[in-house]
């Protein structure tokens, strides 16, 4: 296993994207610094993302993903403001006989759950994000999804698998508490599109779009709508990208986080943590392990602080 490890920075006035160890990163940081983050970390060893020995997706087996994974979170503890809140993006994965002995599923979002609170976390609260089955069993071929298991032995048969965006809060007082009825919701997602200008609408707005936030499971997260990341495919050394929804981010940042608040993800991967933070008028922190991820997640954060052409030509006139 090669580890042709390199450290690097990318900074404007909006955000700071490292390039390295997303534990060396956080370790450098100020306490109490970041007043929220929301990233989705390695699903232990599911997927190789690169064939670096700091990487936590190349851990040996559960343990060690465990143990790397806890000194991360103690960083995250350390540097997250009092009364301010992490949200993590993770799923149950699933088992096999030449891994674990058996065919099942096995309670990542369980062990999240009691790593953050070991670390002094409050488990705060979640969301179920809901996944078309048909969708999933096209593209894993997850034996217990097809229709023939049911047919042949439906005792083998199982439900699709969700994502979860599970919610920890650090205790302590906020000091600046986060106000989200301040800004409209929805009005950064497309498919939410703004009311209109009147106030009564707007405030209407906000509370139809929190009803549907504050579910329990939101089935309305488009899975396609995502940073666009075939740029940053590496054939010798990888298996699997897929960066999380901007749906997701949007919402958690809008309801966790202030306008002008500094927004974390220790693993950015293409950015898109880090581009929505700065869309929605936050800043942004970040680290990155690979280097073709960290170089197209710097040319996305470059692209969004870029000013609009438009914008230029109205300076201009």
């Amino acid at each position: 296993m090669r580890d042709d490890y390199e450290r690097d920075v990318f900074q404007n006035d909006q955000c700071t994207l490292h390039l390295g160890d997303c534990v060396e990163v956080w370790r450098e940081m100020p306490d109490e610094s970041v007043g929220m983050m929301v990233f989705s970390p390695p699903f232990a060893s599911l997927f190789t993302y690169s064939n670096s020995a700091r990487d936590m997706g190349n851990a040996t087996d559960d343990e060690d993903f465990a143990r790397h994974f806890a000194f991360l979170i103690g960083e995250l503890f350390r540097t997250l403001q009092s009364g301010r809140i992490c949200a993590v993006h993770c799923m149950n994965l699933p088992t096999s006989k030449s891994r674990h002995g058996h065919i099942g599923i096995r309670d990542f979002r369980g062990e999240i759950i009691r790593a953050f609170e070991d670390a002094g976390f409050i488990y705060h609260s979640e969301v179920t994000i809901w996944k078309d089955p048909v969708t999933a069993m096209q593209r894993t071929k997850a034996h217990g999804l097809l229709y023939k298991t049911l047919c042949s032995d439906s005792a083998k048969s199982r439900q699709g698998l969700p994502d979860y965006l599970v919610v920890f809060q650090k205790p302590g007082d906020n000091a600046s508490p986060v106000s989200s009825g301040g800004e409209r919701f929805g009005s950064y997602i497309g498919t939410d599109g703004p009311a209109g200008s009147v106030e009564d609408d707007a405030r209407r707005y906000s509370i139809d779009v929190w009803q549907r936030y504050a579910s329990p499971v939101w089935f309305d997260i488009d899975q396609s709508r995502t940073l666009n990341y075939r740029e940053a495919r590496e054939d010798d050394d990888e298996r699997h990208i897929c960066p999380l929804q901007l749906d997701v981010i949007e919402r958690a940042i809008h309801l966790w986080s202030n306008p002008g608040d500094v927004v974390g993800s220790p693993f950015a991967g293409i950015g898109s943590e880090l581009v929505s933070a700065i869309r929605m008028g936050r800043r942004a922190v970040g680290a990155e392990l690979k280097k073709s991820y960290w170089q197209l997640a710097a040319r996305n954060v470059e692209d969004e602080c870029a000013p609009s052409p438009q914008l230029s030509l109205l300076g201009a006139e």
